[in-house]
């Protein structure tokens, strides 16, 4: 057998060579080098790269950069902290937040005792008394989406999707909301798809605008298909926290009627988009009170009174009101006690912040229900994120809040199902009296088939008749 012939020692480089070495050749580049430098144009940029050292970014850690060209790349991050757009306003949409109500830390719903659930249960069923329990149901369709709800090549995702749009679209036609002269608001738009098919359902109709309302920055969007020049588009990239409706250009020159829409609007996003329209937009109009108010120590009476007077300021003469709300409810343990807009309701029914905590997470059990079919259910399972291409949350929960050994020997899946559903009514209905002591009449209803989404309220709100505005021509 013949010896294993010895590797070469690969030395020093050829004179007037390159003096890199290859690891994977196992010797010098034979490269020809600029006069006066050792590396060819190749490895010299690469010796270069080896010994700078990498950073990561003070902006947002998630990335890195080089050490010596810090400076340049602050400059032009995509986490700098960007100027704030005129209608931005810090926490415009928040709530009061009341000292006193700040409470410590909550223990897991998994972690609470048999008879801690059992009287949290007690109380859920005592505030639910007189509840219309039952909710009308309002399954429409609208003839803007037939040739899409007919086509073939729509897979069963997307036939759900443009089945829950058809809807919507049909109840705002029965609340008279779809025509000329007004500015369409879709909070958490995503890829904009409701405000699409809100334009082609006023195709022909004239003086028509929408304001596309998304934090995040959002792929695929659909707002290079609208087709009509008479329609306007625009989108705030802000938090609907932060956003301050009369200072946005586009409605400060025309004044327009204005609609709130959504679809699957995430927990405390609805309260958020609620104050934004029904606070901040309209009894704001005049300018008198365009920033938020300060924190106060009392509760019950400091809230309702500022309302009040706030809402008596509204110049109805210099500003149209809200011409209606239309928004599909969603992820009801996302929502938050200090922006929740229904607090007085709780407060009346003698429940405060600590059962609200608790009662946002069962409401969790209404769409989970702790299956013991986890498979059907985690197939059907959708992203949280507002901004996610399927624009559904129909399954998110915590399975803290699902896996409690306790829960899984006092209550059957049927029953955590119920009491979640009677969590969400709760939750709800304190939305509707919000707006009802605002002037609004204001409704729930199921706009869609539980088999197509297991998140299929509709909360809808019209001014009273006195205060409907006629449409802009």
């Amino acid at each position: 057998m013949a010896a294993q012939q010895p590797v070469p020692d690969p030395g020093s480089p050829l004179r007037g060579r390159c003096a890199y070495f290859v690891q994977r050749k196992n010797r010098f580049c034979k490269m020809i080098p600029a006069p006066g430098r050792r590396f060819c144009g190749e490895h010299g940029q690469q010796e270069k790269e080896n010994d700078r050292k990498r950073i990561p970014c003070p902006l947002d850690p998630k990335h890195t950069v080089y050490e010596d060209q810090l400076q340049k790349h602050l400059k032009k991050c995509n986490s700098r902290e960007k100027p704030k757009p005129v209608y931005f306003v810090q926490d415009i949409n928040a709530g009061l937040k009341d000292a006193a109500e700040i409470t410590e830390k909550q223990v897991p719903i998994s972690s609470l005792s048999k008879e801690e659930l059992e009287n949290l249960i007690i109380k859920l069923q005592k505030a639910s008394n007189g509840l219309e329990l039952s909710l009308k149901e309002q399954v429409l369709s609208h003839q803007a989406l037939q040739e899409a709800l007919n086509d073939p090549k729509n897979g069963e995702s997307a036939f759900k999707h443009l089945k829950q749009q058809a809807s919507i679209l049909g109840n705002m036609e029965k609340l008279h909301l779809l025509g000329p002269g007004r500015c369409f608001v879709e909070f958490g738009a995503g890829r904009g798809k409701l405000s699409h098919w809100v334009d082609v359902a006023l195709q022909d109709a004239d003086n028509v605008q929408f304001l596309l309302v998304e934090r995040a920055t959002t792929r695929f969007k659909v707002d290079g298909k609208h087709k009509r020049k008479d329609s306007v588009f625009e989108r705030l990239q802000v938090d609907i926290q932060h956003l301050c409706l009369k200072k946005v250009p586009i409605l400060e020159k025309k004044k327009l009627p204005v609609v709130g829409i959504g679809k699957h609007l995430c927990g405390a996003a609805t309260d958020l988009a609620l104050r934004c329209l029904v606070e901040s937009y309209t009894a704001c109009c005049d300018g008198a009170d365009e920033e938020p108010a300060p924190k106060r120590t009392k509760s019950d009476e400091a809230e309702e009174a500022s309302n009040s007077s706030s809402a008596k300021e509204c110049n109805q003469d210099d500003c149209k009101p809200v011409a209606g709300i239309v928004i599909a409810l969603c992820c009801h343990h996302k929502c938050d006690w200090t922006h929740y807009v229904g607090r007085e309701f709780f407060r009346s029914v003698g429940l405060g912040p600590v059962e609200f905590h608790y009662f946002q997470r069962m409401s969790s059990w209404a769409t989970c229900g702790m299956r013991e079919t986890t498979a059907k259910a985690s197939a059907s399972e959708e992203s949280e994120d507002q901004t996610n291409d399927t624009e559904e949350h129909d399954q998110t929960f915590s399975k803290t809040e699902t896996a409690s050994d306790t829960l899984q020997g006092m209550l059957t899946v049927e029953e955590r199902k119920q009491i979640g559903h009677l969590c969400k009514l709760l939750i709800d209905q304190g939305r509707v009296e919000y707006l009802q002591q605002r002037g609004y009449k204001a409704a729930l209803q199921y706009y869609t088939e539980a088999a197509v989404s297991l998140e299929n309220v509709l909360l809808t709100a019209v001014p009273s008749s006195s205060l409907i505005p006629e449409p802009t021509t």
